[in-house]
């Protein structure tokens, strides 16, 4: 089990931040070129007819297979990858022949070479390599099969491509700070083009999980706490992956993404990963299930995937009332399902609902889980439980019928090959700039007393020193499931490249946060305390001389992460400054220069000392390979911070949960501390000011069943350009069951020059005045809803609206 575990959602190579050369890709004597014809097995049969329907190509298909070649295609293969490759790693029809005699439905992780392995060992191929592997196995499944099924290739591309050199983009909660989900359509759009490239049509991606737990240390993998923004840009991200519309097919350049995770996973037991989810069928429905509802309903996803947690004691993936009632019953999803990695075995090892993997295997098929990813653990026995008239021929059909239609929907049949110019390619000027855009726009700028932004003197006049401190300032962090970048900026880098030789730059470590800062580590080991307290003595001499200190403070990718074993734990009990960062900060703070702390982290920690002391915080969060240029730029003003943020900041753990659209009976207070947050949902402050006048209505009064526009002008009121967020919110202000003080129903990001005013119009949809009554029905009960109308959550102006019978 340690190993499983361990091995559990691995995404990429061992060496943290490997950064590849500029260079173009190296030419190979022995490359792999795509085939011009197929010799395809049974090439006149209607499967391969591009021209019938997708349901017809699937029943024929269908009917000329094996038990045994029906059970191959919903298994896939990572850890045994060794089993089908040559020593060099070179995919070997050979060997695959031999242990696939019946095909194979999917390879994981193709730009890895042996699956889940040590971590300090190289495992990411190049990209002639991995487009080398494609084709072969491409070539090996059309023309070495009996009946030629395309193998289908899935990738972790959660911001950006998790291979070498791919664009790293800001990690999702940086994305979703952006609230901008045109953003979040062209970002993924390239990470499409980049995965399509080498010869992938699937991708595990996008995470719409709603995180009400910034102990969770997968936080950082979300769009955030509120289901409207988070569907919002849940749907944006598939767009950009598959293109707009509800149709099951991909075009050039695209690729299926993979809903995950359903559900309840943001808010487990403890802020423990894969914890229970002790969550109501009301919470659910309200909080957790429209995200997945709006992407599921409003795109053309071909693929969900089951979450680790349980709820009400029912994992998610033995739990038909949520996969085949509400998923595929109430919302119509006709797509397949696919398991979490090993979490059909997990029925067994870890929830023990199941005696062993078949008996899991058939619990989960029967719940309506189609694939079993990523090795086939528990559906490999599936073969003997047909055999054994434990399960129906009519239960694999269904689970295969779904799978091959995804295969159909993507063009495999017709073309699988990678593009290998267009692969070599990745990660150019494009996405270089693309990904600067991107961390420009997920800045979030949290405080300024007027220290912001820092001023560069004219050529001849005295330069001015500036401390670049701390465990944060001299590498380029990306966060979890990250890329390799052909280059990547450190904040120090972006901030010598923009002063160049107007500014003296210091610059001192202060602090080592943690030993190694490789993701994939299992232990994880704080700096020595005595060893740090002496870095902070000379981070303090360092910067004695300074006129002013940037302060890069926050996480490693170890301190905050995904936990995915006992063995590699990622949670936190406590949500203060890991190591002795608050000592750096004190010391530091006692030179009585002016102080900026940029926080570069993936949760949002809990800092009220620095929020109270620094003259001013930027929250950067983990930005992609261009937050060095891109922390600089809003340092000194080349950008203007338009950010805000996509959760709440508690002051302290024991405020938890602190998610802003809470019930009006909770947060009544507490003896000797705060019930309020550090910073509120949707907070975020700007180099100029805005001025949000009074929001009207298109109607004071609307029927059940109708929509309503709130219109807001707003101006800039301040001396330079800049972007505010107008962000609209509701409340039901009687009601039989209860609601959220205020639930976020709709935001538009907008862009106003000096002394400008627009008039923003925000369309409230119909859905949003509905509710699940006592009986658990979605209706709207007529009376009155208070629309408010600000830059954040807390600081709202309101109009009143009447719903009527």
């Amino acid at each position: 089990m340690a190993h499983r575990i361990k091995a559990a959602l691995l995404a990429a190579s061992a060496g943290f931040l490997a950064v590849s050369s500029l260079a173009t890709a190296p030419a190979y004597a022995q490359q792999q070129t795509v085939p011009t014809r197929i010799k395809r097995p049974m090439a006149d049969a209607p499967y391969w007819n591009a021209s019938l329907p997708v349901e017809q190509r699937v029943a024929d298909l269908l009917a000329r297979m094996t038990l045994e070649e029906k059970v191959a295609q919903i298994i896939s293969v990572w850890d045994s990858k060794q089993q089908i490759q040559n020593d060099d790693n070179t995919f070997s029809a050979a060997k695959a022949s031999q242990v696939y005699p019946n095909g194979l439905g999917q390879i994981a992780r193709p730009s890895d070479t042996k699956g889940p392995v040590s971590p300090r060992v190289e495992r990411r191929r190049d990209i002639d390599s991995s487009v080398d592997y494609v084709i072969a196995a491409q070539k090996w499944a059309m023309e070495q099969t009996r009946l030629g099924i395309p193998i289908l290739f899935h990738e972790e591309s959660l911001h950006g491509f998790a291979a070498r050199d791919a664009t790293a983009f800001p990690q999702a909660i940086g994305l979703a700070s952006s609230w901008d989900p045109d953003l979040l359509r062209e970002v993924n759009s390239l990470i499409a083009s980049e995965v399509r490239a080498r010869g992938v049509h699937n991708v595990l991606s996008p995470v719409v999980d709603v995180a009400r737990d910034p102990r969770w240390g997968r936080i950082e993998e979300t769009f955030g706490e509120d289901p409207f923004l988070v569907g919002e840009l849940g749907v944006a991200s598939v767009e950009g992956l598959q293109g707009v519309g509800t149709q099951r097919t991909i075009g050039p350049g695209k690729v299926f993404g993979t809903l995950k995770h359903m559900t309840g996973h943001g808010q487990p037991e403890s802020g423990t990963n894969v914890g229970p989810a002790p969550i109501s069928e009301r919470t659910l429905r309200e909080m957790f299930f429209p995200p997945f509802q709006q992407v599921v309903t409003r795109t053309g996803i071909d693929a969900v995937m089951a979450s680790y947690n349980e709820i009400d004691g029912v994992p998610s993936h033995a739990n038909p009332w949520l996969l085949n009632g509400v998923l595929r019953g109430e919302w119509g999803y006709p797509g397949a399902v696919v398991s979490d990695y090993y979490a059909i075995e997990d029925l067994s090892r870890l929830h023990h609902i199941a005696p062993d993997y078949k008996t899991a295997a058939i619990m989960a098929l029967n719940a309506g889980v189609d694939v079993d990813l990523p090795e086939g653990g528990g559906f490999r026995n599936l073969t003997a439980a047909v055999q054994s008239g434990e399960v129906p021929m009519a239960a694999i059909d269904r689970a295969v019928s779904r799978f091959l239609t995804m295969k159909f929907n993507a063009g495999l049949f017709e073309n699988p090959w990678p593009d290998r110019a267009e692969a070599r390619r990745s990660n150019g000027p494009a996405g270089v700039a693309l990904a600067r855009r991107a961390a420009d726009r997920s800045l979030v700028l949290l405080k300024n007393d007027g220290v912001l932004p820092l001023a560069l003197p004219a050529a001849g006049s005295a330069k001015p020193t500036i401390a670049v401190i701390g465990p944060n300032a001299d590498v380029a962090r990306l966060g979890g499931y990250y890329g390799e970048p052909r280059a990547s900026v450190s904040p120090l880098a972006g901030i010598q490249a923009l002063v160049g030789n107007r500014a003296n730059v210091v610059h001192s470590q202060g602090i080592v946060l943690t030993e190694n800062d490789d993701w994939w580590a299992d232990e994880v080991k704080l700096g020595d305390p005595e060893q740090n307290r002496q870095r902070i003595a000379q981070a303090v001499e360092a910067a004695r001389g300074a006129d002013t200190i940037l302060l890069f403070i926050g996480d490693t990718e170890q301190t905050s992460r995904e936990g995915w074993a006992n063995s590699h734990l990622g949670d936190r009990s406590s949500l203060d400054l890991v190591g002795q960062q608050q000592e750096l900060f004190d010391a530091l703070k006692a030179l009585g220069k002016p102080i900026v702390a940029v926080l570069t982290n993936g949760r949002p920690p809990s800092y009220p000392k620095v929020a109270a002391e620094a003259d001013a915080i930027l929250e950067t969060w983990y930005a992609g390979e261009q937050q060095g240029n891109a922390i600089a730029d809003a340092l000194f003003g080349v950008t203007n911070p338009g950010g805000k943020l996509p959760v709440t900041v508690a002051r302290e753990v024991g405020q938890l949960p602190i998610f802003y659209n809470y019930k009006p009976s909770a947060r009544r207070g507490y003896l000797f501390s705060e019930v309020t947050p550090l910073y509120p949902f949707g907070f975020g402050l700007s180099y100029t000011t805005f001025n949000l006048a009074d929001p009207t209505l298109s109607a004071s009064t609307i029927r059940p069943g109708d929509g309503v526009t709130v219109r807001v002008a707003v101006t800039n009121t301040g001396n330079r350009a800049g972007d505010e967020v107008v962000q609209v919110y509701l409340r039901d202000e009687v009601s039989t069951v209860t609601r959220p003080v205020k639930e976020l129903v709709g935001f538009e990001r907008v862009t106003l020059q000096p002394g400008e005013t627009k008039q923003v119009e925000i369309p409230i949809r119909s859905d949003s005045f509905a509710l699940w009554n006592r009986e658990m029905k979605r209706v709207v009960e007529p009376g009155e809803f208070t629309i408010m109308t600000g830059a954040n959550s807390q600081d709202v102006k309101s109009v009143k609206l009447t719903v009527t019978p």
